[in-house]
């Protein structure tokens, strides 16, 4: 009879009810080696969090982390909170003997991170960071092109990751754009997502040069009540100043000599979630657009001189060949987004019970970290900095 893993969700905002869906429905799509039970959610207000707690599929409701933490009770501790308490629970978890999934960025610092990863590899527990875009089909089929050699040896990497949340001036002070809790802004919000994804696609990085720029550099500390405020009102608004970046870009060299170039933004009128990226390599190209993300396109050199071009493959063709998808439906019908963290916690699960390393791990978390850490050293020295 299969094991049961009960998990402890700390957190329960937007990444909660990702990882809440994501976790009922997994067992419903994949033949996991373990049943799943969704023990606990954790929240710091305890009415808040009850009145969320059967909405989103959970047994129990906390206000108490450690408590969570500490259960013997709980296997898995599934950390949704804001980046500046990621650490300590996930040392805490780890000390506790508990398998770990931590959200995006792994921790405020390198230092913290490599604090997780030494607490996490001394218990003995499985650990992963949620880069949920690495559970992309098409990303995993780009994966796969890419080490069986179709665009031979990778000369470019560029990346695009682009949200509009911020361009109004209105928008008031939340935790993320607060550099005690959040790290960093769009730089270690999203431009965290695809520094990860080059480094699954292409390899490490060695060196970087970034720019990072603030564009409103206060905000209102509450939501305006109104948008027909008056002149008086508008300048009677209590601010707050915004320590973190709006957008974030740099460029790069890996290991393997390929070339990079990344930017994040959270500044970019119409763009609501928008994430492009290009591989150039010697014998071909692969093409991706999170906002077509059932498609990769792919170009090769060695094709016909009158047949040259991107060619589109729908990677939800349910035939066995593209990962993942043969779990869901027939006729090559759409995947979203929340399928990505179904595909995650799947991983997960099955990485639990055979006590294995399931990327990207606690360490890649670490690299990640770095290179991020790197490039904000390039824009404090304004020069080129090493990873």
């Amino acid at each position: 009879m299969a094991k049961t893993l009960r998990v402890g969700m700390i957190g329960y905002g937007f990444m909660g009810k990702a990882h809440s869906n994501a976790w009922r429905q997994a067992p419903r799509f994949f033949p996991l080696k373990a049943h799943v039970a969704m023990h606990t959610i954790c929240g710091r207000q305890a009415a808040a969090v009850q009145a969320i707690r059967a909405h989103l599929g959970w047994e129990n409701a906390s206000h108490d982390w450690l408590e969570v933490v500490e259960s013997p009770l709980i296997d898995i501790v599934d950390i949704a909170t804001p980046n500046d308490s990621h650490a300590e629970i996930a040392i805490a978890a780890a000390r506790a003997g508990k398998h770990v999934l931590c959200e995006k960025p792994l921790a405020l610092n390198v230092k913290q991170a490599q604090a997780m990863l030494a607490a996490a590899q001394k218990n003995k527990v499985v650990h992963m960071v949620c880069h949920n875009y690495r559970r992309v089909p098409a990303i995993a089929l780009a994966k796969r092109f890419i080490g069986e050699g179709a665009i031979g040896e990778i000369q470019h990497f560029r990346a695009r990751y682009a949200q509009d949340w911020l361009v109004d001036p209105d928008y008031p002070m939340k935790w993320r754009l607060d550099k005690n809790t959040s790290g960093s802004g769009a730089h270690g919000d999203i431009n965290v997502h695809i520094i990860d994804l080059a480094r699954y696609l292409v390899g490490e990085f060695k060196e970087v040069c970034g720019l990072m720029h603030t564009f409103v550099k206060e905000r209102p500390l509450t939501a305006p009540t109104s948008k027909l405020q008056s002149p008086a009102a508008k300048a009677a608004e209590k601010k707050g100043k915004v320590t973190v970046d709006d957008a974030a870009l740099f460029i790069g060299r890996f290991a393997n000599g390929a070339l990079a170039s990344l930017e994040a933004t959270r500044c970019a009128a119409g763009r609501k979630n928008q994430l492009t990226l290009e591989i150039n390599g010697t014998k071909g190209s692969l093409s991706f657009d999170l906002e077509d993300l059932n498609r990769l396109k792919f170009h090769e050199v060695c094709g016909l001189a009158d047949r040259q071009g991107f060619r589109d493959i729908l990677v939800t063709h349910p035939d066995g060949a593209h990962p993942y998808v043969n779990h869901y439906w027939r006729n090559s019908n759409s995947l979203g987004y929340e399928h990505t963290f179904l595909h995650t916690m799947a991983d997960f699960v099955n990485a639990c019970i055979e006590g294995k390393p399931v990327h990207p791990t606690f360490e890649d978390g670490l690299k990640n970290q770095q290179v991020l850490e790197a490039v904000e050293l390039s824009v404090k020295k304004g020069q080129w900095a090493k990873v």
